[in-house]
């Protein structure tokens, strides 16, 4: 199986504040936030097609979401994943002090994961927290 690695950013979207202010036990929420947007470039380099499901994994874990276009560049080799339990999967905890973890930065690899479904929030946080969904 095939995979890169990418430096990943995380940050708000108009669709992840949308979506939230819905609900985010919504599978609007899910739509907005548990996604990647890549470069087309990475895209090629991973062997996949957008819209596929890619896992994506740090040394502060990992999490199954879907890669789309990137809405901005082109920046190859950089990703992002919106503000929310799927980018926080991926990030660290630490604060350093600052009350805000560093969603930027974060060294990444992404492999093809079509076979495997984006949790909704409730199911990953259920997951995180209880090691079951």
């Amino acid at each position: 199986m095939s995979s890169i690695t990418i430096n990943l950013i995380s940050g708000r979207t108009i669709q992840q504040g949308v979506s939230m202010e819905g609900g985010k036990e919504k599978n609007n929420y899910r739509l907005a936030c548990g996604i990647i947007e890549m470069d087309e470039a990475d895209f090629k380099k991973l062997g996949v097609m957008k819209n596929t499901n890619v896992k994506v994994s740090s040394e502060f874990g990992s999490v199954v979401v879907k890669a789309i276009a990137a809405t901005q560049g082109p920046h190859p080799g950089i990703a992002f994943i919106p503000m929310g339990p799927w980018a926080n999967k991926v990030t660290s905890t630490e604060t350093y002090s600052t009350g805000m973890p560093t969603f930027k930065g974060v060294p990444v690899t992404v492999e093809p994961a079509p076979e495997e479904k984006v949790l909704s929030s409730v199911d990953l946080v259920r997951e995180y927290c209880f090691g079951d969904n």
